[in-house]
């Protein structure tokens, strides 16, 4: 199979040919670039492409066509190649038709006429919506194969790690695939120690942990410095925030997180509501951009390492890692974001991973195609997964404790809910069982109301019931509420006093903690909105309040 293929479409010659120049230019050397001025021919193209096995990665359409308008060509492609990025060429007056085919056909972007110069308004666009597909779409594989089974619960957990570090792997189900489970037999260990992960250079490792793996696939683990000037804890929109800024100002700048980049929100299948991003984006794809930005600016990320301990001296914060090392810095920003609570009914804990799932788990998604699954919660992750299963499972229910969605729930998304056949809401219900034979197949709900009891036959559930933040590791270093969520700023003042043992004169900064120079961003905070935009925006103000401090010592 030769490279991947950017087709572009244009009735006038000129255009046509400008437009191939630039591409062949920046593109030539990875994608091969096929032009057309005909839509019926490039529609033949395109099914001669498909015939061939060959792979077309974007489609650049002009919209004003007098043979078909590009969004009805698209709309053809789709049913050709349904996973190729689609670009519009419009003109001024076309950009309401293109703004409608963004919803309606799923269009990832539009360019007015003229583009130039391309460097600034044409191949960065290009670019990006490349790499997305690059991630997203299934090649012909020569890489990471992981060999599991579907109710493995270490299996999901290293599947979601590779997905969430943009890592493309390839999942063999060795209760399906007879050539796997042969592969994984002829290792001559225990069947039931799995996954097996197999590596492109020949070698494999057998039920890892994260650590593990992190450290073949090249990930760093380890400081590579004695001392920063910032440390953040946890790499969630928050964390990365606070790393794209420290980076960018000159601080020496490390980010640690226990698992991937992105947290909570980089399992969401689709954010419609931040700025910029008029089509949404991926919690994914918007961690996997802000980690770029952030590594290019300078800063150091090290994943799949947990902190486990924070201790002052003087007028150093201290880290303690897992693994009994240190490292010291002069300002720290806790930005570790929160968990979904755990469902303590009979049968939560037996499946899950296999079957029972806390948070999106979009890595699963697939695995359920034609089935039926819960989802559990009434916020916006809960509405965003929903929407994410019901392209693949039968039929998705979402099951919410209070009477309506409209509480903590979006209304786009309520909307998106309500015109999706797929997805029933049923209201004022709760999980009080999970049984199965080895794999979830029932799930027990009662209607609070009425008080009756109804089973349910499922496949899996994906839990959104609560926030759980990630304190536990501070111990006594930061006042915390009873729920385990740090106070900051104004919150620790009472009766115009700073919290017992402030040092300083001055009165906590905003976000700062019980101890000066440990800061506080996103979710971990008490009484924040809980909100993507809202966690970027803590992380950036957190190290300006990082410099106040700096300067003050």
């Amino acid at each position: 199979m030769g490279r991947p293929i950017i087709l572009t479409l244009d009735d006038e010659v000129q255009v046509s040919d400008a437009v191939e120049r630039d591409l062949r230019s920046h593109f030539g050397g990875t994608y091969r670039i096929v032009k057309s001025t005909s839509p019926t021919q490039a529609l033949e193209t395109l099914r001669r492409l498909k015939d061939r096995d060959d792979e077309v990665a974007l489609l650049l359409i002009d919209q004003r066509m007098p043979e078909m308008e590009g969004i009805d060509f698209l709309f053809e492609a789709m049913k050709i190649f349904p996973h190729a990025k689609k670009v519009l060429l419009t003109a001024y007056a076309d950009t309401s038709a293109a703004i409608t085919a963004i919803n309606e056909i799923g269009l990832d972007h539009y360019l007015m006429k003229p583009w130039g110069p391309p460097t600034e308004n044409l191949y960065p666009v290009l670019d990006e919506l490349l790499d997305d597909w690059m991630i997203s779409v299934d090649h012909v594989y020569d890489g990471i194969r992981v060999a599991g089974t579907l109710w493995s619960a270490s299996s999901h957990d290293v599947k979601d790690f590779l997905a969430r570090s943009q890592i493309p792997y390839q999942w063999l189900d060795i209760e399906r695939n007879s050539e796997a489970l042969a592969a994984v037999d002829a290792l001559g260990g225990d069947r039931h120690r799995l996954p097996v992960v197999f590596f492109p250079d020949g070698t494999h490792l057998i039920e890892p942990s994260i650590g593990e793996v992190a450290a073949k696939i090249g990930h760093r683990t380890q400081a590579s410095q004695p001392f920063y000037d910032l440390i953040i804890v946890g790499a969630g929109p928050a964390g990365l925030g606070a790393a794209v800024y420290g980076a960018s100002e000159g601080l020496r700048t490390l980010l640690i997180d226990k698992e991937a980049t992105g947290g909570q929100a980089g399992t969401s299948s689709r954010i419609e509501n931040y700025l910029g991003f008029p089509d949404g984006i991926s919690g994914a794809d918007l961690a996997r951009r802000a980690t770029i930005q952030a590594e290019r600016l300078g800063a150091e990320i090290l994943t799949a390492q947990a902190v486990v301990g924070v201790e002052v001296a003087g007028p150093y914060r201290i880290v303690t890692l897992a693994d009994g090392r240190t490292v010291p810095c002069h300002a720290l920003v806790i930005a570790t974001g929160v968990s979904v609570q755990t469902l303590e009914v009979p049968g939560a804990a037996e499946f899950t991973g296999a079957g029972v799932y806390y948070g999106a788990a979009m890595t699963e998604a697939a695995n359920y195609r034609g089935e039926h699954v819960l989802v559990v919660g009434g916020g916006n992750s809960a509405g965003q997964a929903a929407m994410h299963f019901s392209r693949f499972a039968g039929k998705v229910t979402m099951l919410v404790r209070g009477a309506c969605l409209n509480k903590a729930m979006s209304h786009y998304l309520i909307d998106q809910i309500d015109s999706t056949d797929n997805i029933e809401v049923r209201t004022r219900c709760i999980v009080t069982e999970i049984r199965g034979n080895g794999r979830v197949q029932e799930v027990d709900i009662a209607h609070t109301e009425i008080g009756d009891v109804e089973t349910l036959p499922a496949a899996a559930l994906f839990l959104f019931i609560g926030a759980r933040p990630h304190t536990d590791f501070l111990g006594d270093v930061v006042v915390r509420n009873p729920s385990g969520f740090i106070l900051t700023g104004t919150d620790l003042v009472r009766d115009g006093r700073p919290p017992p043992g402030w040092p300083l004169r001055r009165d906590p900064y905003i976000q700062e903690t019980s101890v000066p120079g440990i800061f506080a961003a996103g979710d971990v905070r008490e009484g924040v909105v809980r909100r993507v935009a809202s966690a970027v925006g803590q992380g950036a103000a957190a190290v300006s309040l990082v410099h106040q401090y700096l300067r003050s010592v």
